[in-house]
């Protein structure tokens, strides 16, 4: 389900390339994202959806067996805890196609990196 050859021109186009139930899932991370940083501008970076403030703030894509999360090593560090369920790198978790996106937890990983990154600017 990976899709490395094809060039995305949007967010929506990315999307659109994935079957119903995947795209539903998606929109659903899209949106919490959206919620929590709304500042942030949406674009396409590495060839997958990413929101952007500042620097890029949040990165995902779906693939066969997860839905890839991206919040910088920051990001991944600052909730080591609450996503040491979940397969994890150092700026990556991985979210199982087959469970509920863990939307509380992303709320929370989306609002301190947007927080990060507006000190980022300050500074």
């Amino acid at each position: 389900m990976e899709k490395k050859r094809q060039q995305f021109e949007s967010i929506d186009e990315y999307i659109h390339s994935f079957p119903e139930p995947i795209q539903k899932k998606l929109e659903e991370l899209r949106e919490v994202i959206k919620e929590q940083a709304p500042q942030a501008q949406e674009k396409i970076s590495y060839q997958i959806p990413t929101f952007f403030l500042n620097g890029n703030l949040v990165h995902f894509a779906a693939y066969s067996k997860h839905i890839g999360f991206y919040p910088t090593p920051s990001g991944i560090d600052a909730f080591k805890s609450e996503i040491s369920k979940y397969k994890n790198a150092k700026g990556s978790v991985q979210f199982p196609i087959e469970e509920p996106l863990p939307i509380e937890l992303i709320k929370k990983i989306v609002k301190f990196r947007v927080e990060e990154s507006i000190n980022k600017k300050k500074r």
